[in-house]
């Protein structure tokens, strides 16, 4: 991996490869770059279909710095580090794809700096985040306590389960969770008027169903993966040519 120096000092890991126009690829909490893109076929098919990928790992997870503070982790800061790296890598501007977390850092990226990006995926992400009610209280204690055995959430049984299969700093998730948790900027969705493909598995209960979200963007449309939750989406074949057919159109 390469690094390089956000806008506030956090180090930024990232990846690239391929040729090509460029696609930069945004991956969900508690993943990785090569978790979400690599071991999934992702990188793969889009550097085979002629993309250049740029995979950085999101602040607080993988390689990157691991700040505790959650004011590091705004869903702004995250997408300015989107926008940094472009600008790292000598890039006008790029494709911009993001699973879950990802996801809406993705959308609040392409409020603020529309300039920088062509098309949008926001996968693993639908009505669910235009609830403004979304406790992260249960991951949060999920993440933090010493002992897994006294999780009774499933949701966040899950998320802690993920986070200690990728070796992440779990206190560095609970900050960034209590962060991206907060009532997303769902007014800034009409603001949005490059082309948005709107992503997320028939049986996705931590999404919702992906029409009501993209039903928000004047040019947004919306993909539905046959019989996949939040976890089995991300590598789907049919998730992955609804996404080519996207950004070749």
């Amino acid at each position: 991996m390469d690094f390089f120096e956000a806008d506030d000092g956090v180090e930024i890991g990232y990846a690239v490869e391929g040729e090509g126009s460029p696609v930069l690829l945004a991956h969900g909490f508690a993943s990785t770059h090569e978790v979400n893109w690599i071991a999934t076929g992702w990188a793969k098919a889009l550097t085979q279909a002629g993309y250049r990928v740029i995979m950085p790992d999101m602040r607080g997870h993988g390689q990157s710095g691991k700040p505790h503070d959650k004011q590091a982790y705004t869903l702004s800061a995250m997408a300015a580090d989107l926008v940094a790296l472009l600008d790292h890598l000598g890039e006008p501007g790029a494709d911009l794809m993001g699973y879950s977390m990802g996801a809406m850092v993705s959308l609040v990226a392409a409020m603020e700096r529309p300039e920088r990006f062509d098309k949008i995926v926001a996968a693993g992400v639908g009505a669910k985040l235009l609830d403004p009610r979304r406790d992260p209280g249960p991951v949060i204690e999920a993440l933090l306590t010493n002992d897994p055995s006294s999780i009774e959430d499933k949701g966040a049984l899950l998320f802690r389960t993920f986070a200690d299969q990728n070796k992440q700093d779990r206190e560095a998730l609970a900050a960034c969770f209590e962060a991206v948790r907060a009532p997303f900027p769902a007014d800034g969705l009409s603001r949005i008027t490059r082309p948005v493909l709107v992503v997320a598995g028939e049986t996705d209960s931590q999404a919702g169903a992906a029409e009501p979200l993209a039903e928000r963007m004047p040019n947004g449309e919306a993909f539905t993966v046959p019989k996949r939750d939040h976890m089995k989406t991300v590598g789907d074949k049919a998730y992955k040519e609804a996404v080519l057919k996207f950004l070749g159109e």
